[in-house]
């Protein structure tokens, strides 16, 4: 393994106009964690870029100095690759800029930009880009995976949305990749992840959204389980695309508007998301009143923005993490067994089972348009999440989620599912979330645009081997 010394670190210094932070400097501890608490490398410096170019330079002192390289962009990935022992950490952070044209509806954020950056400059437009449902969840890693969450059904996936990106490629050129220029980068990158370069600029399409949308949340108790599942499988068969759902297997939160005999209690929550006609929200409400009396619930209109923030407590910063998810194209019967006989079985009040639909124009755009790790037919995307204050306590719900996805895999279609939302990153796990025949493309260009595997901290897509002549 190669080493740094102070007097390598300094001579990256040099080639950059970003900071370079070192063992032993001030803000070194910090910079070198991520958001699950679990992940604890020690990498050998950490290159805070404020430019293609400073990340040109990173990328290619790496590679002269023969050190592993990671990417951090929101370092929200519950598998900690942003961060790898004796390791160049290249820092996107101070490379969080939004800029939105509001006359063509487009928005160009820095490769460092969290979600929260970019809802707050396009939203000061009534404007917004399909992204995650945490508002502290980097905008990079979200995107190169897929970029999944309230505005899925109603507008694509991030990929969907993406329209060009500064790349810098292994061999320390700033391309841009959109359709007509490196359009094989293009499709790779957009569900690929980072295994091509590093994007260090974003364009996206925008859309009218907001400010204010309809919210609805309701709650049901463990007992209710069964009959809170169907009741989602059946109001999310016919729901206008303009409202999107999201189930959850969780703890009621310690909220005002929780009763307190029900706050810190596990059961079933279902959330609607309304972004176009509020009639159609309520009456989608009153559907759920009657259908199944909550123990509590809570509808009303919310700033898009804060709807965002929703879940940002919940998964804050310091907690131990792990996690794993299946794509299913149904709530059976048989898989409503599953989750409701599994969820009494976890130990942390943090853990959880959320449930994202996935139709509408998720589905109208092409398995292979783009390299997203899973087909577009309409299905639920389930992700088992274990959240716990510390390494103990997870431990229980590591085996807890393991146990879970077996049982819930033989419901399952397209492999592993979605690989932004999972821990483990097998070579296997990986290209069987693909399948052959898009792995086989990815490769293919990897080996193009990054033949020595230089980004392979990642779900890692091996480079296709040169063709025998």
């Amino acid at each position: 393994m190669a080493q740094i010394t102070t007097k390598t670190t300094e001579s990256l210094r040099a080639l950059m106009d970003g900071p370079v932070i070192a063992p032993g400097d001030a803000d070194y501890e910090t910079r070198r964690r991520v958001w699950n608490a679990g992940i604890d490398r020690r990498p050998a410096a950490i290159a805070r870029c404020e430019s293609a170019a400073d990340v040109a330079a990173a990328v290619s002192f790496a590679r002269g100095s023969g050190l592993d390289l990671t990417v951090r962009g929101g370092a929200h990935g519950v598998a900690g690759t942003a961060v790898c022992d004796d390791a160049l950490m290249i820092d996107l952070s101070r490379m969080n800029e939004v800029r939105v044209d509001p006359a063509t509806r487009r928005a160009v954020a820095g490769g460092g930009a969290l979600l929260g950056d970019l809802d707050s400059a396009t939203q000061a437009h009534g404007l917004a880009v399909p992204a995650g449902l945490i508002s502290h969840t980097g905008v990079g890693g979200l995107t190169l995976g897929g970029g999944m969450g309230w505005l899925t059904r109603k507008l694509g996936l991030s990929i969907d949305n993406l329209v060009s990106a500064e790349v810098v490629t292994a061999d320390g050129r700033v391309l841009r990749a959109s359709a007509d220029e490196h359009p094989d980068l293009f499709w790779a990158i957009r569900g690929g992840g980072g295994n091509f370069g590093v994007v260090t600029r974003f364009e996206f399409a925008l859309h009218p959204v907001g400010p204010v949308i309809q919210f609805g949340l309701f709650f049901w108790g463990l007992d209710q389980g069964p009959e809170a599942m169907r009741l989602a499988r059946e109001i999310t068969a016919t729901m206008p695309e303009d409202i999107s759902p999201v189930l959850g297997a969780v703890t009621a939160p310690p909220a005002p508007f929780v009763p307190e005999q029900h706050q810190l209690a596990p059961g079933y929550a279902l959330l609607l998301a309304g972004f176009g006609d509020a009639s159609e929200h309520e009456a989608l409400v009153t559907q759920v009143r009657q259908s199944l009396p909550p123990l509590f619930d809570l509808v009303t209109p919310m700033p898009y923005a804060e709807l965002q923030k929703l879940l940002d407590e919940a998964n804050g910063w310091g907690f131990h993490g792990y996690e794993k998810g299946v794509y299913l194209p149904e709530l059976s019967d048989a898989v409503i067994d599953v989750v409701t006989g599994r969820i009494p079985v976890r130990q942390s009040p943090m853990s959880a089972m959320l449930f994202y639909r996935l139709d509408g124009a998720y589905s109208r755009v092409g398995d292979d348009e783009t390299a997203f790790s899973g087909g577009r037919s309409p299905r639920y995307a389930a992700f088992i999440v274990g959240l716990a204050p510390d390494a103990a306590q997870l431990a229980a719900d590591r085996e807890w989620i393991r146990h879970t996805w077996d049982e819930l895999s033989p419901h399952a279609i397209d492999g592993n599912g979605y690989l932004n939302g999972t821990t483990d990153y097998s070579q296997d796990r990986v290209a069987s979330s693909y399948g052959l025949a898009k792995y086989q493309r990815l490769a293919a260009i990897k080996a193009v645009y990054d033949p020595g595997n230089v980004f392979r901290h990642n779900a890692n897509i091996l480079p296709a081997a040169p063709a025998r002549v």
